[in-house]
């Protein structure tokens, strides 16, 4: 069996690419869910739901690719990290259908709207939450025996574990109301206003939280983050994200209509590089680099050809639904 070095970074950087293509994509949609309950009911809930109503189900194409991809190229990391995070796996699994069928069910089911409504609600905080804990589980570290996952049922539940899942949640409820922000207009628009300024100051807060207790989960953070020669290169990350920050504000003092939306996803990418500086080689971090956890070579070879007529094809979609779905959207039209 042999290993490519190259072929290994290769997948690693087509996983991250579609892991960061899910949470900006899905997360929108699903902040969207997480903010909800804040428009009144009828008019303002509908515009809401016609302004992610032609992509919401697309968006999840590229939590698939990120699942399989992780599965498929390393399958040792794979093996260790589903146990790891079977509950939070399982719970943002049963979120994401719940909210899909209430998502459906609410316009043909008009009588029960008010419980299906609950369901989109609830079904996208549970996922968002979800997610953010895998993120700080994986973050703080898993225990590895042999070749298999070495820890406990609940090790990922966590004070950091939990102060991630209420970021991400944050992070989200952010990206969805600068989505309303860019689809809507009269008084969906107002509130997706209101909310950006409250959940812009909240994100900041929790950027800025999970920044400052991530050095001190393991000693290569602390390195990498706060000692020299390492914060030469990592000092300009939380720089351009105060930047950004500011940015985000003028424009919504401005009343700017996109650019609030595509400055909270450059936020997001500056945290992606973040993650990346505190974790890479490793994809299990301090236990199981990306080489570690390879898939052989010849494996790695056959899916790369796969990879190569799919994401094409998938981005080619992806991109043409936006384009035909551009534009404002009113309370009638999809559904």
């Amino acid at each position: 069996m042999t290993y490519n070095y190259d072929l290994a970074m290769i997948w690693a950087f087509l996983i991250a690419f579609a892991v960061f293509a899910y949470v900006v994509l899905d997360g929108f949609d699903l902040g969207i869910g997480i903010i909800f309950p804040a428009f009144s009911v009828g008019e303002e809930r509908d515009v809401a739901m016609n302004a992610i109503a032609p992509v919401w189900d697309g968006n999840e194409t590229w939590l698939v690719l990120g699942g399989g991809g992780l599965m498929a190229a390393f399958p040792l990391a794979f093996a260790v990290l589903m146990p790891a995070f079977y509950p939070p796996i399982i719970a943002m699994l049963l979120g994401l259908v719940f909210r899909g069928v209430a998502f459906e069910f609410r316009w043909r089911d008009p009588r029960h709207r008010a419980f299906w409504d609950f369901g989109f609600t609830t079904g996208s905080i549970v996922a968002a939450l979800a997610q953010g804990i895998i993120l700080g589980a994986l973050l703080q570290g898993v225990k590895i025996t042999g070749r298999g996952y070495g820890g406990a049922w609940l090790d990922w539940l966590t004070p950091f574990s939990l102060l991630t899942g209420a970021s991400v949640l944050a992070a989200y409820a952010l990206l969805g109301s600068c989505w309303l922000i860019a689809k809507t207009e009269g008084q969906a628009q107002k509130q997706a206003y209101r909310l950006a300024r409250r959940y812009g100051v909240i994100t900041l807060i929790a950027i800025a939280a999970v920044s400052a207790a991530t050095p001190f989960l393991a000693h290569d953070y602390y390195t990498r983050w706060l000692t020299m020669p390492g914060i030469l290169l990592t000092a300009p990350v939380p720089v351009l994200v105060a930047l950004l920050g500011l940015m985000f504000w003028r424009a919504l003092g401005r009343g700017a209509q996109s650019a609030p939306f595509l400055l909270v996803l450059a936020l997001f990418a500056l945290c992606f590089v973040g993650l990346g500086i505190s974790m890479y080689p490793y994809i299990v971090p301090a236990q199981l680099t990306i080489w570690d956890a390879a898939a052989p070579e010849s494996s790695q070879v056959f899916m790369l050809i796969g990879a190569g007529v799919m994401l094409p094809l998938i981005l080619g979609y992806t991109g043409w639904a936006y384009w035909v779905f551009r534009g404002k959207v009113g309370a009638h039209g999809y559904h």
